[in-house]
């Protein structure tokens, strides 16, 4: 049976909504998890504004409905429901031009057995501004259900043009009340312990950011994102836009915002990574701390991946001890006992192919390679 996607990666997942369920579909394309949620959603269907605001846009319909997000709705509709307001307000809601800004929020809308007018192009609440703003607005009543900071830049929008809006605040995005699982998220990340973190909202990069400020790691993580191979993998073109926004160069994007398309598209980050070695005459396929040897799938812990990543990226060519001392223990001078039990250990697990790790006296160590297919050469997080 052949590496799957995943196997051999670490993948941190910030997320606390649902996070379980994407745990799940990453293991299931053999990734390990650590959870490190970096957001926690706190849902106002106890609250008091929002049942104002569903009294005020059931007794007064508006002509025009924003909806941002696919949770947000049916949150909202579920509250109104309980109030017993649900049949009112989707009575108020009928007529009204609906704005959705993306599939989950269309889909949420009709579901509810409501009509879209409009949706936004690529998922993004800037562009459905423009679609609001080419109506004649001046007296109408637009109800926004609201999502951070961006809705907040259309309501004021809406507002200059005259509008009579209504924010619906459904949920908020904070900080968690526990930052510790957080904090060990950014240590693994900048330590070379997690190969892929996944953000699934805006406010999910932006946290891990703060988090990692308040300890002085903030440049650390933004390095390793860039110049470390750690991956960044954003649910959306909004997630992406404020991942870039705090400095992260390349994250992986899905051309629409589907957490299962997010992953493939993690996964497709990774196969670039993936190398076929011929050593000792066996097929090695390797991809992060796994190795694929004949019928055998072998896992490398970390100091064992580091060293077979450091010669593997130069194929027979002898890397020096002390190259190798530098990168795995932060000293030239470490003791070479370390480094020699590490290569020990490593022959040991390659089985047969642990004897194309041949040793160079007085030098340092290369590895024998009868040819090999990679497309990049694996990045070096030692």
């Amino acid at each position: 049976m052949p590496l799957r996607p995943l196997e051999g990666y670490t993948v941190g997942v910030t997320a606390d909504r649902r996070w379980e369920d994407q745990a799940e579909l990453l293991r299931r394309r053999g990734a390990r998890v650590l959870h490190g949620p970096s957001i926690a959603t706190q849902y106002l269907a106890s609250d008091e504004a929002l049942r104002s605001a569903t009294a005020a846009v059931a007794g007064k319909p508006p002509d025009y409905l924003v909806a941002t997000t696919g949770i947000g709705m049916r949150a909202w509709l579920e509250a109104a429901q309980a109030w017993g307001l649900g049949d009112t307000l989707l009575a108020a809601l009928a007529p009204a031009r609906i704005v959705a800004r993306g599939p989950k929020s269309a889909g949420a809308v009709q579901t509810a057995g409501l009509t879209v007018w409009q949706s936004s192009p690529n998922e993004r609440l800037d562009q459905l501004l423009p679609l609001l703003l080419a109506e004649a607005l001046e007296g109408k009543r637009v109800a926004v259900q609201e999502a951070g900071a961006e809705a907040a830049d259309i309501t004021a929008a809406l507002r200059e043009r005259g509008a009579d809006v209504v924010e619906v605040p459904v949920y908020r995005w904070r900080m968690p009340d526990d930052t510790g699982p957080a904090l060990r998220l950014v240590d693994a990340a900048c330590d070379g312990r997690v190969d892929a973190v996944t953000f699934t909202s805006a406010p999910a990069v932006q946290n891990l950011f703060a988090v990692a400020a308040q300890h002085n790691r903030d440049q650390h993580l933004r390095r390793a994102f860039n110049s470390a191979g750690l991956v960044a993998a954003c649910v959306g073109a909004v997630c992406a836009g404020v991942a870039r926004d705090e400095g992260i160069e390349a994250p992986v994007e899905p051309a629409l915002g589907r957490l299962g398309l997010m992953i493939r598209a993690l996964s497709d980050r990774f196969e670039d990574r993936r190398r076929t070695l011929v050593l000792a005459g066996t097929e090695v396929v390797v991809q992060g701390f796994a190795a694929k040897i004949g019928d055998r799938t072998v896992e490398m812990p970390p100091l064992e991946q580091a060293v077979f990543t450091l010669l593997a990226n130069r194929p027979g060519a002898v890397v020096s001890r002390p190259v190798l001392l530098q990168k795995l223990w932060g000293s030239a001078t470490a003791d070479p006992h370390l480094l020699e039990a590490t290569i020990t250990r490593l022959r040991r697990r390659l089985g047969p192919c642990g004897a194309a790790l041949r040793p160079s006296p007085g030098r340092g160590y290369r590895l024998d390679v009868t040819s090999a297919m990679a497309a990049t050469a694996v990045p070096d997080r030692a």
